[in-house]
C-alpha cells in the first residue's frame, strides 16, 4: 500500500541536540495527520525533512512512494508547503505573488495568470488581488500564503502551524479551506499548537516529545486514554467551593481539579456522578452547574507531556497576536 507520506526511524541531530530520535509516522491518502508537541519537540524538523529541505541523519521518509533523499525532485513536484509565517513578497500585489509562483513551477504566463485568478477567487482575495500584499491583514496574508502553496496543484500539503497569531474568525476560515482541500483528495500534514485545531481537522494525531513519538491514534482514541468522561460541577454558593472539593475528592480520590470555581474530575466509574450528587445533597451543598463531558485534547496533551509552561494554545479564544 502506498501512503500519502510516511517516515521510519527518522533521526536528525544539530550539533549536540538530537532533534529527532527515531520518529515513525504514516498517513493515508486524503486525510489529515495532526502532529502535536511542545516547543522544540521536533515537529518542524519532521516537516522540513518530508519537504526535502533537510536530509535525515538516519531512517527514511517517503512522500507518494518517493524517497525524500534519492527522489527529491519527484517529491517536490507533488507537495506544497506553508510555514509558520506567511512567505509572501509584500512589495508585489496578491496577483503578482501567485503569478510569480506559477512561473517558477513551470506554468506558461497564460496558465499562471488563470491559476492566480482562480486561487484569488477561491480564497476570497479577488478584490484585493491588485493591492500590494504588504497592505493585507494578517488573515489575508495567511490565505495568500496558502494559495501560493497550491499553485502547482499539490497532492500532499504540509502546514506548519498555519494559523499561529490569527483571530478565531480567520482561523475558522482557514479550517474550512483545509476541509475543502481534503474533500478534493489532498493529503495534509498539520502541525499546530492549537489543540482545538487538531481536534477539528485531524483524522489521526501523533504526539512528539523530545524527538520521539510518544502517542498516536484518532482524537477519540487519545481522549479515551485519559478518561472517557469528565464530571464538572460548580457550587451554587462560591463560599462552598472548598467543602464541595473535599466531598468530591473523598469519593473520587486523585485527579480532582479546580479552575475558576469549577470542580472537575475524570470519571472512571459510571457510579461516580450519582454518588457525588447524593453526597453533596446529604451535606447540604447546593450545586449551580453539573455536567458530564468527554475528555478534551488539551487534557490528553497535559497528561502526556505535563505542564511545562509552553506556549501551547488549547482553544481558539486565546489572546490574539494579529487580527484581520
Amino acid at each position: 500500500m502506498t501512503y500519502a507520506f510516511q517516515a521510519e526511524g527518522l533521526v536528525k541531530t544539530f550539533r549536540e541536540t538530537r532533534a529527532l530520535d527515531g520518529v515513525d509516522l504514516v498517513a493515508r491518502s486524503g486525510t489529515v495527520l495532526g502532529v502535536l508537541g511542545p516547543n522544540g519537540a521536533g515537529k518542524t524538523t519532521v516537516v522540513r525533512i518530508l519537504a526535502t529541505l533537510l536530509r535525515p541523519d538516519a531512517g527514511r521518509a517517503l512522500v507518494g512512494g518517493h524517497d525524500v533523499v534519492r527522489e527529491a525532485g519527484a517529491v517536490r513536484a507533488q507537495i506544497g508547503l506553508t510555514g509558520q509565517y506567511a512567505a509572501v513578497d509584500e512589495m508585489l500585489t496578491g496577483s503578482e505573488n501567485l503569478l510569480m509562483i506559477g512561473r517558477l513551477v513551470g506554468l506558461s504566463r497564460q496558465d499562471a495568470r488563470a491559476r492566480a485568478a482562480e486561487l484569488l477567487e477561491r480564497f476570497g482575495l479577488s478584490e484585493a488581488g491588485g493591492r500590494a500584499a504588504g497592505t493585507f491583514s494578517g488573515g489575508m496574508r495567511r490565505r495568500l500564503d496558502l494559495a501560493a502553496s497550491l499553485v502547482g496543484r499539490p497532492q500532499v500539503l504540509f502546514l506548519d502551524e498555519p494559523t499561529t497569531g490569527l483571530d478565531p474568525h480567520s482561523r475558522g476560515e482557514l479550517w474550512e479551506i483545509v476541509r475543502g482541500l481534503v474533500a478534493e483528495g489532498v493529503s495534509v500534514l498539520l502541525t499546530t499548537q492549537y489543540l482545538e485545531e487538531a481536534d477539528q481537522l485531524a483524522d489521526e494525531i501523533v504526539v512528539i516529545d523530545h524527538g520521539r513519538v510518544i502517542a498516536g491514534g484518532t482524537p477519540e482514541a487519545l481522549k479515551a486514554q485519559v478518561g472517557g468522561q469528565v464530571l464538572e460541577l460548580r457550587p451554587l454558593r462560591p463560599a462552598d467551593l472548598d467543602a464541595v472539593l473535599g466531598q468530591v475528592a473523598a469519593l473520587a480520590g486523585e485527579g480532582v481539579e479546580v479552575h475558576n470555581g469549577l470542580v472537575s474530575v475524570p470519571v472512571r466509574d459510571v457510579a461516580l456522578m450519582p454518588a457525588v450528587v447524593r453526597r453533596l445533597e446529604q451535606a447540604g451543598l447546593a450545586v449551580g452547574e453539573l455536567s458530564l463531558r468527554g475528555s478534551s485534547l488539551d487534557e490528553v496533551f497535559l497528561t502526556l507531556i505535563g505542564d511545562r509552561n509552553e506556549t501551547v494554545k488549547p482553544t481558539a479564544a486565546e489572546t490574539m497576536k494579529a487580527g484581520v
